[in-house]
């Protein structure tokens, strides 16, 4: 008995399009927030002129910063971890998994049909 791979990536392409956008919107929004947020944080500490609300805003910047550069990288590891899933399995599932990391990783190549 044949059993037909599913056609789940390819069925489902717009929503995993709009999860890629969404992450595309993350990756450059979140991070230039977050660092705007931590920079006037710390110009207002440094207006002030307290000691200790510098080194607070500072440590609070570098965290930002930090947060920043993970959620950049965020769909970065979305498109490794759909790499090693699409290694496993038969050609179908090669082929259903490629689509699946194209609409999430490259939201704007998506092969999505319109019916």
């Amino acid at each position: 008995m044949l059993i037909m791979a599913p056609q789940v990536c390819t069925e489902l392409a717009p929503i995993w399009q709009i999860i890629g956008w969404v992450l595309w919107v993350f990756k450059i929004a979140i991070p230039i927030v977050i660092i705007v947020f931590g920079m006037i944080d710390l110009g207002k500490a440094v207006v002030a002129s307290k000691d200790d609300e510098i080194k607070k805003s500072v440590k609070s910047l570098v965290m930002r910063a930090i947060a920043g550069i993970v959620i950049f990288f965020i769909p970065t590891l979305v498109g490794a971890i759909f790499s090693l899933v699409g290694e496993f399995g038969s050609e179908a599932y090669k082929t259903e998994y490629n689509v699946c990391k194209t609409c999430v990783t490259k939201p704007g190549n998506c092969p999505v049909s319109e019916n």
